[in-house]
């Protein structure tokens, strides 16, 4: 006997298209009742992880500086022993000058020389000093890193907790809703997704209650709520914007107000 075939979901009526659509909307909110379960630890936990990035990368940021602080150091040494040897040599040429003039000239080569050594040990004293103080702060960043490592790791703990004991009913729940999404005709997905984006209880399609949307409880004019009942078009809150379906449709018992009839008054006989 050959499978039947899957019906399109552009085919399917009115009313097939409102059930598989609420069908949908109750196992998307047992999902989120998963993910309420596990609270703010999904974003702490990326949060801790964000500034174990940061911190890191801040390290790694400090010690190339430093790293070119050295470099520049040892740059400067190397001037300073190139002006000392040239220093020496104009002092020895100072005893064979033959004329003011050419002592003059080695006079300001000597003092410049002097000069530029002064500077380059101020900045070297300068590039030790950061050094030393980039050092102090890689010092902190290291011990923040290993604090924010701790609590990243005891956040992690609680979620995996957490996560191992859900995982298998959301994943069944997933795949279900999948399926299930493939029944849809996908402009009316698109919307109710959209619709359940922008609705903080995450609610896409309610049913009607007490006379009044299900989602934003404002009163649903009868006409409304006869078209509703009807299932013949998909109607749309006027409030809130979520998609209605009457209760009998989304296998919701709802309560019937019993009306207890007041006892007749009995009339006195007119005395004769």
């Amino acid at each position: 006997m050959a499978k039947e075939m899957k019906k399109d979901p552009m085919e399917l009526s009115i009313e097939e298209k409102l059930k598989n659509l609420y069908l949908l909307q109750t196992m998307l909110s047992e999902i989120d009742k998963i993910k309420t379960l596990r609270g703010e630890l999904p974003l702490e936990v990326q949060d801790l992880e964000d500034e174990i990035e940061g911190l890191t990368t801040r390290i790694e940021k400090i010690q190339n500086e430093i790293a070119e602080l050295r470099r520049d150091v040892s740059a400067r040494k190397h001037t300073i022993e190139t002006n000392n040897a040239s220093i020496a040599k104009y002092k020895d040429q100072l005893d064979n000058v033959r004329n003011n003039r050419e002592y003059e000239a080695l006079s300001k080569e000597i003092e410049y020389q002097t000069l530029d050594n002064e500077l380059n040990e101020k900045k070297i004293r300068e590039a030790n000093a950061a050094v030393e103080h980039k050092n102090i702060e890689i010092q902190q960043c290291t011990e923040q890193v290993t604090e924010r490592r701790t609590d990243l790791d005891i956040k992690k703990s609680e979620l995996d907790e957490i996560i191992s004991e859900t995982k298998s009913e959301e994943e069944k729940l997933r795949e279900k809703s999948k399926n299930l999404e493939d029944t849809i005709e996908p402009r009316l997905l698109s919307a109710f997704k959209r619709i359940r984006k922008n609705s903080r209880n995450g609610l896409g399609i309610v049913y009607v209650q007490r006379d009044a949307c299900g989602g934003c409880f404002n009163k649903i004019p009868p006409q409304r709520q006869l078209d509703i009942r009807m299932r013949k078009k998909i109607i749309v809150c006027e409030y809130c914007g979520r998609i209605m379906i009457d209760p009998e449709l989304a296998g919701v018992q709802i309560e019937q107000k019993v009306v207890e009839e007041k006892p007749k008054r009995r009339r006195r006989k007119t005395e004769e």
